[in-house]
């Protein structure tokens, strides 16, 4: 299994950070979750390309985790490709209706299938993997996800995981959602000296991930805002100061083998 980081930013461009992609393979099957601005740029320099990608997960609705989705769209109609499936939190099948609505001609071009995710804990199938979702504490209603591949020939303790927090407070709950995962992948937008919500600034993340319940494997910190710059030692330090883990900083185009 492979997590190829394509974004790691924020809604604020700082000029070397695309926002959110994270691109996730196993096999012959891949799964794009989220699609900000300058995701498809990033997907494009993989092997798998926007022609790889039939399926994507997203986790809210916020522009910068959805504002690529209609240049994806185009990129494979033009490429010749004729299906696209989208799955998210509640209000996905409107959103995409509303942003064809905006841009008509796109319609029809290739065969949609949206989903609808409830916002409470639940495990589905999507594109060969198990994915379980729970949710997440931010200023939209979203989805965190934790995300196996389907493989009949291993046993459920040989499977690799990779969870995903979205853009979230920290909270045990949603630490212990990651029980088990060999890649953690979560929210930590800020330093410590910025006062927000909706965010985890490191502080509160190590604190989290200290007094949750949970076996992880490497913690990789993402949706960086431009107020990190410089502060990555800082942040990666503070969290230390709290839990003991493998935690490292995220950053575009940095792929983890999974096992």
């Amino acid at each position: 299994m492979r997590l190829t980081f394509l974004g790691t930013g924020s809604a604020m461009p700082a000029g070397e950070r695309f926002q959110t992609g994270l691109l996730v393979e196993a096999s012959e099957r891949t799964l794009l979750i989220d699609a900000g601005s300058g995701a498809l740029h990033g997907l494009a320099r993989t092997s798998v390309g926007y022609e790889g990608v039939e399926t994507v997960l997203l986790t809210h609705h916020h522009l910068d985790h959805v504002a690529d989705l209609l240049p994806l769209m185009k990129a494979r109609w033009l490429a010749g490709e004729t299906t696209l499936e989208l799955v998210g939190p509640p209000g996905t099948e409107r959103l995409i209706e509303g942003l064809l609505e905006v841009h008509a001609y796109m319609q029809d071009r290739i065969e949609l299938t949206v989903r609808d995710r409830p916002l409470g804990t639940g495990t589905f199938e999507l594109a060969g993997f198990r994915v379980g979702h729970h949710p997440t504490e931010h200023s939209m209603d979203g989805l965190a996800y934790r995300l196996t591949p389907i493989d009949a020939e291993a046993g459920a303790d040989d499977r690799p995981t990779v969870a995903y927090s979205s853009d979230s407070e920290a909270t045990t709950e949603l630490v212990e959602f990651a029980d088990g995962a060999a890649v953690f992948v979560h929210d930590c937008s800020f330093p410590d000296d910025v006062d927000v919500s909706g965010h985890p600034t490191p502080a509160e993340l190590g604190r989290v991930l200290a007094a949750g319940d949970a076996a992880l494997g490497r913690v990789y910190l993402t949706h960086l805002f431009p107020h990190t710059q410089g502060h990555h030692e800082e942040m990666l330090a503070s969290i230390g100061e709290r839990y003991d883990g493998d935690v490292r900083i995220a950053r575009d185009g940095l792929t983890v083998e999974v096992s």
